[in-house]
């Protein structure tokens, strides 16, 4: 099933994001592909390695060599990476790879989160979120984006996604059943977002690409749009 955005819908309401935290760049990670956050720690993939940092002290805690180009997400247990045309299911404890699926796209991949039992992910340049069968990586539905996807995540119901597309970044809420754009906010001139996961609560953390670091990102309020 694939979902399609309206092109004749009015623009969404836009509000400038408020940054209220900018961690790194850590040592040795050049970029940032992909974040995520297991309840306690923030974990950013750097393409070679997987870095974990207390978000209080910003000090990073752990790191796993394993390679990750893209989305990274926790459901609760796991890890989970994109790494190339694959993703890998990974302890947080050793680093050892228990399972790997097929990513839809062949690498073109952005985003990852999980959500309701699933896998969502985002494809860069296609403007596409899948989600995904964590079992098979079979595409169970598909939603249609009218930006570039550079990361994805739910929370309490609703679902964002990162773009960043022309020199200009968002941070989106979509309408998950037809990809209508309900909320923007967007980020400073030169600052990116490569990467996207919630805590759950009030905030989102942001990849930020080739600068190295990440940024806290506060979420509105519910019903602010």
């Amino acid at each position: 099933m694939t979902s399609r955005t309206d092109p004749h819908r009015p623009p969404a309401p836009a509000h400038a994001a408020e940054i209220v935290r900018e961690y790194g760049p850590f040592p040795d990670a050049e970029c940032i592909h992909g974040v995520t956050h297991d309840g306690h720690r923030v974990w950013a993939a750097t393409g070679a390695r997987l870095l974990a940092f207390d978000p209080g002290s910003g000090e990073p805690t752990a790191a796993l060599d394993c390679a990750c180009d893209a989305g990274t997400a926790f459901d609760g247990t796991h890890l989970y990476q994109i790494a190339e045309a694959r993703i890998d299911k990974i302890e947080p404890a050793s680093g050892k790879v228990v399972a790997s699926i097929p990513a839809p796209g062949h690498g073109s991949h952005s985003g990852l989160t999980w959500a309701e039992g699933s896998l969502w992910v985002g494809q860069y340049r296609d403007r596409r979120i899948h989600q995904v069968d964590p079992a098979t990586g079979a595409v169970l539905r598909t939603i249609e984006c009218d930006r570039f996807v550079t990361g994805v995540t739910w929370v309490d119901g609703e679902l964002w996604h990162g773009t960043w597309e022309g020199g200009e970044s968002e941070v989106r809420r979509i309408d998950p059943g037809s990809g209508a754009v309900i909320e923007r906010l967007t980020m400073p001139s030169g600052t990116g977002v490569s990467g996207l996961e919630s805590d759950g609560d009030g905030l989102f953390y942001c990849g930020g690409g080739a600068s190295g670091k990440v940024r806290a990102v506060r979420r509105p309020k519910p019903g602010a749009a």
